[in-house]
């Protein structure tokens, strides 16, 4: 198994699929770090995209145009990527086409497809769709989007108008090129869970003056053969007849029922080197079937190279209890009209510098290059603006003192006294630029208010019965100075529908911001001794973001877990 486990605390917790209710989430509490190690993050559905259009232009004489659909993707580096064609109708200004695009949607980055329309000359007919130069059929008009757009509309539908490829925006002359409509549907197959409890008997004791500490790695096996972990029990120690509480499985993440799963059972060690008791293989398909026929399945052990047979055990594998559901999606959630609401609170503490000196944090490059702060905004931002529908940001700032005032921990970035939403992106940067100007940086870091503040506007929201949830990006230079009241409001906002996601900027030690972000399994705690009813917080250097090349990749991954978490462990379906 190797090192999968760094720490006993956190090696100790399970690793579940998606938990239905609070109390399986908090028995199977996702410990994301042991997936990142392994470069699994995320949230990946399949998406199947189809495609209608209206008053095309007609570009043939004797007859109606033969129109196609491209699809292009966006690169890394801007360029553009042939990605999928449509069948060709026949005769149609108004077509609905039947071949559907199948897509991975990922949250935490924007995905820019474009769609090109083309008229497929009566020669090529018999051509297929894969072999035609595109060059040689008339181009009718094009389209972009974010998939995000579509996913995050209540039917799923985003209709475009169809542009020249010089027209940056649609003009009174492009709307005659017809409009094209673009409609998502998430693959079924992602929202199907299982549900299992799974015991072991007679398991071998490994340990010397005590019973082995057994766990259970489940790992889905790929055509090459490698085995990739996808899920984890929890620890049960000194026990030979261990019975782990439930774990959740989602069909699409191993594949099929019929996908191969190797189970392996391990001795914890707390240095990480665990020891292998015994491994049964099997899929999903036969553990139903054992645990229908009430039958247990003895473990084995692999034997040296050049041996055929493996080593069977008397320990045996028992599957007590096995269920399927289906599950609501985070897009299930979108669809029903629930929106992510994004909020920011930036830093303006002394320790940024001077903002009219190159060197500062807060520096305004007159080349319009971004600083660090304007970065993190721009990239955090430019994802989540999508799933706000008014795209009115709440903004504070908090470390300074207005003109003529005491040091505020939570003013608005606007210079409003009443407030403290601006429209877009943009006017995020432009108050945060204009805040420069009319404020003198302080300090010390207090990240209470601001977080007390979002915890209202939250709370506000949840009794208004909204369809809303928050995001709060703070954004700092250094280590926060009140941290157990910190941690009192993270606990208390951990039971409102909110999330907050701290960068930290510059070159300052962030080991002990680290405490708040509960990767590793350990429970924020209040001064009262009250737990964290889930994780809410994300933590991440900004060097490592860039470092790493992902954007903000890392920094969004845990959101639509952490919303899916919330949202059954108070059963609130999308629809209600």
């Amino acid at each position: 198994m190797g090192n999968c486990c760094s720490d006993v605390g956190g090696g100790m917790m399970a690793i579940g699929g998606t938990a239905p209710s609070t109390s399986a989430a908090n028995q199977n509490d996702a410990a994301d770090w042991y997936f990142k190690s392994r470069g699994i993050q995320g949230l990946f559905s399949q998406i199947e995209l189809s495609f209608s259009a209206t008053n095309l232009r007609d570009r043939d004489v004797f007859s109606k145009s033969d129109p196609m659909v491209v699809v292009y993707i966006q690169e890394r580096d801007g360029a553009f990527t042939e990605v999928f064609r449509t069948e060709v109708v026949l005769n149609s200004l108004n077509p609905k086409w039947i071949t559907k695009y199948t897509v991975t949607y990922q949250f935490e980055i924007v995905q820019t497809l474009l769609f090109r329309v083309f008229d497929v000359d009566t020669q090529f007919h018999n051509v297929a769709v894969k072999m035609l130069k595109l060059e040689e059929q008339q181009y009718l008009g094009e389209a972009s989007c974010a998939l995000s757009e579509i996913v995050s509309k209540a039917n799923r539908s985003l209709t475009l108008d169809l542009v020249q490829r010089e027209e940056s925006v649609p003009s009174t002359y492009s709307q005659h090129r017809g409009k094209l409509t673009v409609h998502a549907e998430e693959c079924f197959s992602s929202k199907t869970t299982t549900e299992m409890t799974l015991k072991c008997l007679n398991l071998e004791s490994k340990d010397l003056f005590s019973k082995s500490d057994p766990f259970l790695v489940i790992s889905k096996v790929v055509e090459s053969g490698i085995s990739i972990p996808v899920c984890k029990t929890e620890v049960l120690k000194n026990d030979l007849n261990p019975i782990w509480k439930p774990v959740f499985l989602n069909i699409e993440q191993i594949g099929s029922k019929d996908s191969p799963l190797v189970i392996e059972c391990f001795d914890f060690n707390s240095n990480g080197k665990h020891e292998l008791i015994g491994k049964v293989q099997k899929s999903l398909a036969d553990l139903e079937k054992l645990h229908s026929a009430r039958e247990g399945e003895n473990l084995f052990l692999p034997t040296l190279v050049g041996h055929n047979q493996n080593k069977v055990l008397k320990s045996k594998f028992f599957v007590e209890n096995y269920s399927e559901t289906v599950q609501y999606t985070f897009l299930d959630y979108l669809a029903g009209g629930f929106e992510l609401n994004f909020m920011v609170a930036v830093d303006f503490t002394a320790s940024n510098g001077n903002p009219r000196l190159p060197d500062s944090l807060h520096y305004i490059d007159p080349s319009g290059r971004l600083n660090a702060y304007q970065k993190a905004i721009h990239e955090v931002g430019e994802v989540l603006q999508f799933y706000d529908a008014d795209k009115r940001f709440p903004a504070w700032g908090f470390g300074a003192r207005p003109i003529d005032g005491p040091v505020s921990h939570c003013f608005n970035l606007n210079g409003s006294s009443n407030f403290c939403e601006v429209e877009g992106i943009r006017g995020i940067m432009m108050a945060y630029t204009s805040a420069l100007f009319n404020v003198s940086l302080a300090g010390p870091t207090l990240f209470g208010h601001v977080i007390n503040r979002a915890a209202m506007i939250a709370s506000q929201s949840l009794a208004n019965d909204a369809k809303k949830y928050f995001v709060l990006l703070i954004i700092t230079d250094g280590v926060i100075t009140d941290l157990q009241e910190t941690k009192d409001a993270l606990v208390k906002a951990s039971d409102l529908p909110l999330s907050i996601l701290i960068v930290g900027v510059g070159g300052a030690d962030f080991k002990e911001m680290e405490i708040l972000d509960a990767d590793k399994g350990e429970r924020l705690e209040s001064s009262t001794g009250r737990v964290a009813s889930r994780d809410i917080v994300q933590f991440v250097p900004f060097r490592d973001i860039q470092n790493e090349g992902t954007s903000v990749q890392s920094l969004l991954a845990e959101l639509p877990t952490q919303f899916l978490t919330y949202m059954r462990s108070r059963d609130i379906k999308p629809n209600s």
